[in-house]
């Protein structure tokens, strides 16, 4: 009997019982759909918390002050630990220190026409533009001179542009922010963020404009940095840590500030990442292991139903592997066709969860690979022991049950 034989034997019985071997291939599908979701959401959600790293700026150093422990202003402000002069300390001393550029953040008020909206302002050099990856829809970014003069110039992030301007062009209109008439000379291109530091809600003024008149402040809420390269990126922030030391730590030697590097984060979040796929991929992975028992099930019962049928096999010269390599069939060909199935589930469960979650669908090859080998190995795990009893049938015992 060769393999092709065992093939069509098997596609036989299987097409013989469909309603049964639908409902067989049940817990198959859902337990491979259900991996193949599972590691999608979680890679479409690593790929989320990286995109917004990204979008804060590439090589990115950020210093911030040290929150509550310094320096705090009556009202619970943030605390006066970084100063302008930081930043030409770090220029001056850290060359691997490609752009430096102070930071001033405040939440303001910014009206426009009949529209009334809360965003939040950015402060900072030109190099910011740079630093931050700041791309431009239209219009420019604001110039050395026009920090030095303190100018009312204002280039709006993409989500604060729509809801004052809708799709209508806002460049050389005057917005008031905190009661102030500001120029719009640039709006920034559409980059995805979310949250407190969402790059699309910023409005991003020169430095001086946000300390002198909206803020009126001479501390900074933090220093950014952008490294020449990735490969300088850990040196690089010793360097901006040694060098702050030098004039910015108390009595008792504390640092009256936190320096953090964006490789750090993101390694942080691809290790989440990775531990939340193994959580979601094991634990869906159960599935299929309950699947891979109710086909062991199946295929036992089939066994009892086809007593006679195998001992009249062996009784014309069927051999005890040819029983057994059509019973194992039969099992893998279950499972592999549950598990087309489950990848088609899988995908469109990816699709349709991360649209309800707001992360990027990401249908993940690798983790489409696993879950239909696995599918493969459970079919032939689970349906080895139905198969071996088969093959150990006796022909005149076979041929003797009611």
């Amino acid at each position: 009997m060769t393999i092709f034989d065992s093939i069509r034997s098997a596609l036989t019985a299987i097409t013989a019982n469909k309603l049964r071997s639908a409902l067989t291939t049940l817990g198959v599908i859902i337990g491979v759909g259900s991996v193949i979701a599972m590691i999608g959401i979680a890679e479409g959600t690593k790929k989320q918390a990286l995109d917004q790293l990204d979008a804060l700026g590439s090589n990115l150093i950020v210093v911030f002050p040290n929150w509550g422990r310094h320096g705090m202003r009556s009202g619970g402000d943030e605390p006066e630990t970084l100063k302008p002069e930081d930043v030409e300390l770090i220029r001056r001393s850290v060359p691997t220190a490609s752009d430096v550029s102070g930071e001033v953040r405040t939440r303001v008020q910014v009206k426009y026409g009949n529209q009334n909206e809360r965003s939040q302002i950015t402060g900072g050099l030109p190099e910011i533009q740079v630093i931050r990856n700041v791309k431009l829809k239209e219009g420019r970014f604001f110039t050395e001179e026009e920090n030095e003069d303190s100018a009312k110039v204002a280039v709006l992030g993409y989500d604060i542009y729509e809801r004052l301007f809708g799709d209508g062009s806002a460049v050389g209109a005057r917005v008031r922010i905190n009661n102030q008439d500001f120029e719009v000379i640039g709006v920034a291109a559409f980059k995805g963020g979310q949250g407190y530091m969402n790059p699309d809600d910023m409005i991003y003024l020169p430095i001086n404009t946000a300390q002198t008149r909206i803020r009126r402040r001479n501390s900074l809420s933090g220093i950014v940095i952008r490294a020449e390269d990735s490969g300088v990126m850990n040196y690089t922030l010793a360097e901006v840590q040694s060098t702050l030391r030098e004039v910015r730590q108390d009595a008792s030697g504390e640092d009256l500030f936190r320096a953090f590097n964006q490789g750090e984060l993101i390694e942080t979040a691809e290790e989440q990442s990775r531990v939340l796929s193994l959580l979601l991929g094991g634990v869906a992975s159960v599935s299929l292991l309950v699947g891979g028992i109710g086909i062991m099930n199946i295929m036992l019962v089939s066994v009892t139903e086809r007593t006679k049928e195998i001992g009249l096999r062996k009784a014309v010269g069927a051999k005890r592997d040819d029983v057994l390599s059509q019973f194992l069939l039969e099992s893998v060909m279950l499972c592999l066709a549950g598990g087309l199935a489950g990848v088609a589930l899988g995908v469109f469960a990816v699709k349709f969860v991360a649209g309800l979650m707001g992360v990027p669908p990401v249908v993940s090859i690798p983790g489409i690979t696993i879950a239909f080998a696995f599918a493969a190995l459970v079919g032939i795990f689970f349906g080895f022991y139905p198969a071996y009893v088969a093959s150990k049938l006796q022909p005149i015992d076979a041929l003797r049950t009611e």
